[in-house]
């Protein structure tokens, strides 16, 4: 798939319409991908989220493959 024709083809779908629900739902999508997700967390979860970052950096943690061997 080429992404510069499919943008383009996009953008050519949305300047010939006039249906203000198709303009409003494309406005609306092109925002909510610009919303940063980090905003959208409570102030706990960024709490959580920086701990588990000093965790990391100290080594305190257990690999993917050492959790797994549990389950398998």
């Amino acid at each position: 798939m080429d992404i510069q024709l499919e943008k383009l083809e996009a953008m050519n779908m949305l300047k010939e319409t006039n249906d203000p629900s198709i303009i409003m739902a494309v406005a609306k999508l092109l925002r909510k991908e610009k919303k940063d997700w980090w905003n959208e967390l409570t102030d706990e979860q960024k709490a959580d989220v920086a701990q588990s970052e000093l965790e990391f950096e100290k080594g305190e943690f257990t690999s993917f493959e050492e959790v797994m061997k549990k389950y398998r």
